[in-house]
């Protein structure tokens, strides 16, 4: 199955937070998306990686992805080393998306840093033919995405690019996020309080939303960097 878009994310709740609307909006517009997790988030304060495998599941349905992964690399500990780049590889050789999503570049949480890091080194590598990968015991054939984008997530971020959209797709992207409903705000809930389990964190969702799209005269928007010049064949492109 070809894809045109992949996400990757370092732990699960990374690509709804920061980019699901455009995977939502992409969706509606009848393109093909899958999402990549990196680690199970086992490391998390609140949940385990058990339940939190259920939430990703519940959330890739609520957007209408058609494909959902794992790679399994620690929680906290993974690095941009051979071994993950290769599992990153085998993943854009599998799914030949057009275009790659991954974590900011830098942010509060390292594992966003170096999932960032591990994805933008693996898009390359995965165009070397002389880089080997074998999925169920057949070679892969090399391929390189065209772009990486870089969803802004935690930490404030100047854009490259905002892709807006509606507030359907916005209440779409609240219930993907509320998937997780061991990780953000629940009155009743006893586990330990965390910077994103708060009332504010969950409402900060939507109005940072709101201020994207303010940016370009959109309802709601998300922000994204690129590493590669962005181009338009004429003016009548630009919005």
């Amino acid at each position: 199955m070809q894809l045109d878009i992949l996400a990757f994310g370092a732990h699960p709740d990374d690509i709804e937070l920061g980019a699901s609307g455009t995977l939502i909006k992409h969706i509606k517009e009848g393109k093909k998306v899958g999402v990549v997790h990196l680690t199970r988030g086992e490391l998390g304060t609140r949940g385990n990686a058990d339940l939190r495998d259920m939430e990703a599941k519940k959330a890739s349905e609520v957007m209408g992805v058609s494909a959902l992964e794992n790679l399994g690399f620690r929680d906290g500990f993974f690095v941009n080393d051979e071994e993950h780049q290769l599992a990153v590889v085998r993943m854009i050789r599998k799914y030949r998306p057009k275009y790659v999503l991954a974590n900011a570049v830098t942010d509060r949480h390292p594992d966003h840093g170096k999932g960032a890091d591990v994805v933008r080194s693996a898009v390359f590598l995965s165009g070397l033919p002389k880089v080997v990968t074998e999925l169920d015991g057949i070679v892969q054939s090399a391929y390189r995405p065209d772009r990486v984008l870089h969803y802004i997530q935690f930490m404030p971020i100047d854009p490259d690019l905002i892709i807006g959209f509606d507030e359907e797709v916005m209440n779409q992207k609240m219930k993907a996020v509320e998937a997780y409903s061991s990780q953000f705000f629940d009155p009743n809930s006893d586990e330990p309080e965390t910077i994103i389990s708060s009332k504010n964190f969950i409402e900060s969702v939507r109005y940072r939303a709101m201020d994207m799209g303010r940016l370009i005269g959109a309802p709601y928007g998300e922000g994204f960097t690129s590493e590669k010049m962005l181009s338009v064949n004429n003016l009548s492109d630009l919005a």
